[in-house]
């Protein structure tokens, strides 16, 4: 597949496509959570911040070393917009990629996420020719490392104190996969 023509990445529920414009409304209201944005680097997002990333996204490219690339999860379902997938390759080893992930609260709990980071994981070894993946998280976001544990990445490092965070020093869990071992945890 050529990056250039990217269109989607289809699961057995979701459609992880580029943002489009009628994405905003559900993009806002789950980016304005407080208990979504909890762990995340953003407390919330206005209507012309949430504009500019949508049509932002829409036009990048998934690949790009150094820009991070949202990955849409459409419910087939119905068509709505169950939250975000991004991947980032990293600017100065570009074999290694790392993912994070923002679902809406209607639609946690139910493997969306999981079956989201599994495909973009699949896209980025497969596709993209990565050899490794990251993922960080607070150490306070059970649900986030339960997910990465579920993808079968391992827990490589715990910092402490590693980034001052809406107001406070907060511990970090870094996971990660390789791409050798990929195939066998994706057959476990």
């Amino acid at each position: 597949m050529s990056m250039r023509t990217f269109i989607n990445l289809d699961t057995p529920r979701l459609i992880l496509r580029r943002f489009r414009e009628t994405d905003l409304t559900s993009f806002m209201e789950y980016r304005n959570n407080r208990e979504v944005a909890r762990y995340q680097s953003w407390e919330s997002i206005s209507r012309v911040e949430a504009t500019k990333f949508i049509a932002q996204q829409s036009r990048h490219r998934p690949g790009i070393p150094g820009k991070w690339f949202q990955f849409a999860a459409e419910v087939k379902a119905g068509g709505a917009l169950a939250g975000d997938c991004a991947l980032l390759v990293i600017r100065t080893t570009p074999r290694i990629g790392e993912i994070g992930y923002t679902f809406a609260p209607a639609y946690q709990h139910s493997g969306l996420a999981t079956e989201a980071a599994r495909a973009v994981i699949d896209f980025a070894f497969g596709s993209l020719e990565l050899n490794r993946i990251i993922a960080t998280t607070d150490c306070r976001n059970a649900p986030s490392f339960a997910l990465m544990e579920r993808l079968g990445m391992r827990r490589e490092g715990h910092f402490v104190h590693n980034a001052w965070f809406k107001g406070e020093w907060c511990d970090e869990y870094q996971y990660s996969v390789l791409r050798e071992d990929w195939t066998r945890v994706r057959l476990a």
